[in-house]
């Protein structure tokens, strides 16, 4: 199939998500158009269409499962308990790692990105009133842990990019934590400093501390189902003991509600996580579709003829394809989704790790996963009163913050596993 048919076909969704057309929709006519485009036949267009949906259909399941322990952290107020807990914890004094550390936090331990941003935005925004600290600064403080959470975690992108691999999810999740620790430091410090103060007007609020966040559980019983699950995932790394994160996710948020004594709660938790996770499971449905067809097209070999003329250039297709892919679909969890079904094999031809390629185009997904014509541009703007312009504004300290992750785990990987050896 040719190059060019898989580029129109890209264009084509992304044109169509920008339009406000729904993205399975938008990714499956870019899919069926890309085949048709390269020269492929209708039939065979359909049939390399839903051989890249079949490719995906095991990582969908666990995304479906990882819905008991989101929906538990978030429907019980362990998230909210979380993010209240770190903050206090903190102080005023340490504001935007507490906003930050926080966000990171709940991503890592499988929440959403755009979810834990809400989550955290109310106090967010009382502390930037009592400090005099613009929202839009806040909000990219914020994110920029949320990402650092999101290469570390057992979230949807994750477990994509570890199945398309055939890497141990665990392993990938370690692999990125040291690119994701130092890109908090760096969040904290380096980001604060060149985002341009805004005036905002200083207005000191008490929070009144109501029932409902009396009722909030102990940050200790909280952080239980996280945990549990963490360690099921490693036992296979640690001990050879394999437990399928199909299995290790849900358990976690089962034993972490009974844990918080709110298992009255768990069916609601159930039907929270399976919506929130349904809408991920049709989009990667679409996403499979047109990967397939990137995968039987062109594309990638002048990718990889390209990189080749460049230093190391064997080692940036994993973090480029996902920061393209990202860019393609405004989100993480199907740019890395795209990347990993149709470069794996390459990437690990090419002598890469699976692990490492999974990480490493785990980290590059981050790089342009906030463009406009994604859910996850407004979601966060709305949560924390950010107008479209001042929201726009923030793109490129975002797609810096993707970046130096990126680059990180690049790095981290050229260091550990070539260098080393």
């Amino acid at each position: 199939m040719t190059a060019i048919g898989a580029i129109i076909g890209l264009i084509l969704s992304i044109l169509l998500i920008i339009k406000k057309v729904h993205p399975f929709y938008s990714l499956i006519l870019g899919a069926l158009a890309g085949g048709l485009l390269g020269t492929v036949s209708l039939p065979d267009t359909v049939r390399i269409m839903i051989e890249g949906i079949k490719d995906i259909t095991p990582a969908v399941i666990r995304i479906l499962t990882a819905g008991v322990l989101s929906g538990v952290l978030i429907i019980t107020g362990a998230a909210e308990s979380i993010s209240n807990h770190i903050i206090k914890f903190l102080g005023e004094k340490y504001v935007y790692l507490a906003l930050a550390l926080s966000a990171m936090l709940l991503c890592t331990t499988g929440v959403f990105i755009d979810v834990a941003i809400i989550t955290v935005a109310p106090i967010a925004l009382l502390t930037g009133r009592n400090l005099g600290i613009h929202p839009s600064k806040l909000l990219l403080i914020m994110i920029g842990g949320g990402k650092c959470g999101n290469i570390i975690s057992p979230n949807p992108n994750t477990i994509i990019a570890a199945e398309n691999f055939g890497a141990d999810l665990y392993s990938v999740m370690v692999a990125n934590l040291i690119p994701a620790i130092i890109g908090l430091i760096v969040t904290v410090t380096m980001i604060v400093k060149i985002f341009p103060d805004k005036k905002y007007p200083v207005k000191r609020i008490t929070l009144v501390q109501t029932e409902e966040s009396v009722s909030l559980p102990s940050f200790g019983a909280s952080i239980i189902g996280p945990v549990v699950t963490i360690l099921l995932l490693a036992l296979r790394p640690l001990a050879g003991l394999s437990i399928d994160p199909l299995i290790a996710l849900p358990v976690g948020g089962i034993i972490g509600i009974i844990c918080m004594r709110k298992i009255s709660l768990l069916k609601e938790s159930l039907e929270y996580g399976l919506s929130k996770m349904s809408v991920i499971a049709v989009l990667l449905i679409g996403t499979g579709a047109i990967a397939g067809i990137i995968k039987h097209s062109s594309l990638k070999d002048y990718m990889i003829s390209g990189l080749a003329q460049t230093p190391f250039g064997e080692y940036l297709i994993a973090p480029l394809s996902g920061a393209l892919m990202s860019a393609a679909t405004a989100s993480t969890t199907a740019g890395a989704t795209i990347a990993s079904s149709s470069f794996s094999s390459i990437i690990v031809a090419l002598g890469v790790s699976a692990v490492w390629g999974a990480a490493m185009i785990n980290s590059g997904a981050t790089v342009l996963d906030h463009l406009p014509h994604g859910s996850f541009f407004h979601a966060t703007g709305g949560s924390m009163e950010v107008g479209f312009k001042e929201r726009m504004k923030l793109i490129p300290y975002e797609t810096l913050i993707g970046t130096i992750l990126a680059t990180l785990t690049t790095f981290t990987y050229i260091v550990l596993e070539v260098l080393m050896k």
